[in-house]
């Protein structure tokens, strides 16, 4: 019985005029009451289900994941991370985790738009709890599911996100702010973009701050179009950002220098190597069900793939525990900025982004090969195309190099030590 139908039904036996002491037993008005919530393992898999369904055509057309994210919303996804007590459900980094590596598997564009918009949201969480305007903020997020974009990158500096040309310019408690952002990730479609630039105008480069401000406030100016091999569903356009008049309560308290260090490293090296372990993952599936047809067709043999295969999957389980200890890392230092800071955990988190990125590559290339041209064609059960060229998007995303450089200069002022397991 639909609601409509049990809602005539109550009405009519109201309407009846019962005897003097006589009660009608209440009815539930929607039968769904009774249906116990969804796990979260099923809104995953439902989200991973239809950005499955449009993965090839958001990676033909270069158009962004609308369905997939659109699901993410219904499923109110995008809010995990949240405090409850704002709203959300304070979920962990290993759970957001869980979630990029399903989006990867389904459709990596859609996992790095999830990827990136969690790590905007864990700057949040971890710097803005004690401003009132950001915690409001947060509450919006959660509330109605709201999409958070980055603008870190800029005309001039590069990927260099740890310096800033442009600059907050304040006037009382108002400030402006214009940036020429090389890339927005998704920027056409963000709710809310968080952006870095100087303190003020004389401030050094090095000196940052990181700020909200919401679609209404800001204003985008398209100066490129993101046609690239793969990745193509995060329409990472470039823009002139631009904002007047945003009250300074929208400033994050903390210097960007503490919020790259003590958030953004982390959640930007886990949920990235994440979703470069689900497209690595889907790529070994696709390979092995290559490999299982061979065997059931030649009874008795031993399919010229299945060694690499088994090499491959053995790679596939060091990937994955080098994801699993940076995450038990992450949650070890978690509540101590000191830890979060300190030189080895910037070491340890910088080793698992370039471990991961280059072991997804050598994944998904030796799943094309055991393969062969049939995952080489597009449109065959096989096709490993896209896969390929998502993942050589991995060790690009911040540059392996420039990650190497850092790690290199942090080398020579650790002091030595440690344990066996730490880093």
């Amino acid at each position: 019985m639909n609601a409509l139908a049990q809602m005539s039904a109550l009405a009519e036996r109201i309407a009846a005029d019962p005897a003097p002491g006589e009660t009608i037993p209440p009815e539930p008005i929607l039968a769904e009451s009774r249906l116990p919530a969804p796990t979260f393992a099923e809104r995953m898999r439902r989200v991973a289900q239809v950005a499955a369904l449009h993965a090839d055509a958001v990676d033909r057309d270069g158009r962004f994941p609308a369905e997939a994210v659109a699901a993410l919303r219904a499923e109110r996804l995008l809010g995990i991370q949240i405090p409850e007590a704002l709203g959300g459900e304070g979920a962990d980094m290993s759970r957001m985790a869980e979630v990029c590596f399903s989006l990867g598997q389904a459709c990596a564009a859609t996992g790095m738009v999830f990827a990136m918009h969690q790590i905007k949201v864990a700057s949040l969480v971890t710097h803005g709890a004690e401003s009132p305007w950001h915690r409001a903020l947060m509450q919006r997020v959660a509330e109605r599911q709201l999409l958070v974009a980055s603008a870190t990158t800029e005309g001039g500096i590069g990927g260099d996100l740890r310096n800033s040309l442009c600059a907050v310019e304040a006037e009382g408690d108002v400030f402006a702010f214009r940036k020429d952002a090389t890339v927005i990730s998704y920027g056409a479609h963000a709710d809310v973009i968080l952006a870095t630039g100087r303190r003020h105008p004389e401030a050094a480069s090095s000196d940052q701050v990181l700020v909200a401000l919401t679609s209404d406030q800001f204003t985008l100016e398209r100066t490129s179009r993101w046609d690239t091999l793969g990745m193509r569903g995060t329409c990472s356009d470039g823009f002139v950002l631009a904002a007047r008049d945003v009250p300074v309560a929208q400033i994050l308290p903390k210097p960007f220098a503490e919020i790259a260090a003590q958030s953004m490293l982390a959640a930007s090296h886990l949920l990235w190597s994440s979703v470069w372990f689900g497209i690595a993952s889907h790529a070994l599936d696709r390979a092995r069900t290559f490999v299982q047809a061979e065997a059931r067709r030649r009874p008795g043999t031993v399919p010229p793939g299945a060694l690499r295969l088994a090499e491959a999957t053995s790679s596939l389980q060091a990937m994955k525990g080098t994801i699993q200890g940076g995450l038990r890392h992450y949650e070890e230092a978690q509540g101590s900025p000191a830890a979060l800071g300190s030189i080895g955990f910037a070491i340890a988190l910088n080793n698992v982004k370039t471990t991961a990125s280059t072991m997804a590559v050598s994944i998904v290339q030796v799943a094309l090969g055991i393969v062969g041209i049939a995952g080489y064609k597009n449109g065959t059960p096989f096709s490993l195309g896209r896969a390929l060229r998502d993942v050589l998007s991995a060790p690009l995303m911040i540059s392996n190099d420039r990650i190497h450089s850092n790690t290199a200069n942090l080398l020579l002022v650790q002091k030595g030590g440690g344990t066996f397991l730490g880093a």
